[in-house]
């Protein structure tokens, strides 16, 4: 899942971003409400952390261009206010979910991870394929009904590998999901990775290399 967090104050935006690459997901991060919409013109991000109060470009104006786009992207406001009125009319501008702060951190991934469910094709919660189970909520994967210990990327590539059912994912689709847009797109971070993935899912491979296209299970 590829995540921009969009939050004035530094650390706590830093913090965010910090936090749910540990979950596993893909998170770029900027600090006003300009930037915000540069980043939205040229990449593709299934989930907005989008904080109301930005300078530049007012978190509204944010959240309106990100609808009046049609993008499929879904977007979970953050402010400071905690009253009613204020969730009210933030979700009339078109946010899908509204957390106010102080909030938990536990809070803001589940919120996070059900935004990004409605991104795509309905799944269900616990993934399944070829004697993988994978659960995204709980970060744990099992081959065989034996648990696998995956490192956050490995997580995250084998999570969108599973997302395809069965269709070719390219290397640079997984590039753009599972990392950030800061990695070199010339790098070959992509096939170590499969290759550590596969290495650790045990015999026989589950992950088919289609030459000139991409991976799949």
């Amino acid at each position: 899942m590829r995540v921009l967090v969009v939050e004035d104050e530094q650390l706590l935006a830093d913090a965010v971003a910090t936090g749910l690459r540990r979950e596993a997901m893909a998170v770029d991060v900027v600090y006003d409400g300009a930037a915000a919409l540069e980043r939205v013109g040229v990449n593709d991000y299934d989930v907005v952390v989008l904080d109301r109060d930005l300078p530049l470009v007012h978190g509204d104006d944010v959240c309106r261009k990100i609808v009046e786009l049609g993008m499929p992207t879904r977007i979970l406001m953050l402010t400071a206010s905690g009253d009613v009125s204020d969730r009210v009319e933030g979700l009339e501008l078109g946010a899908d979910d509204y957390l106010p702060k102080p909030f938990a951190f536990s809070e803001l991934t589940a919120r996070v991870r059900a935004l990004g469910r409605r991104t795509s094709v309905p799944l269900p919660p616990v993934l399944e394929r070829a004697g993988i189970k994978l659960d995204p909520n709980r970060r744990e994967v099992f081959r065989d009904g034996k648990e696998v210990q995956l490192a956050p990327k490995e997580f995250a590539v084998l999570e969108v590998l599973m997302r395809s059912e069965g269709a070719v994912v390219s290397a640079e689709q997984l590039l753009e999901k599972a990392w950030d847009e800061n990695t070199d797109p010339f790098t070959n971070v992509v096939r170590v990775t499969v290759m550590t993935l596969r290495r650790k899912l045990g015999e026989p491979p589950v992950i088919v290399t289609v030459p000139g296209s991409g991976y799949r299970i």
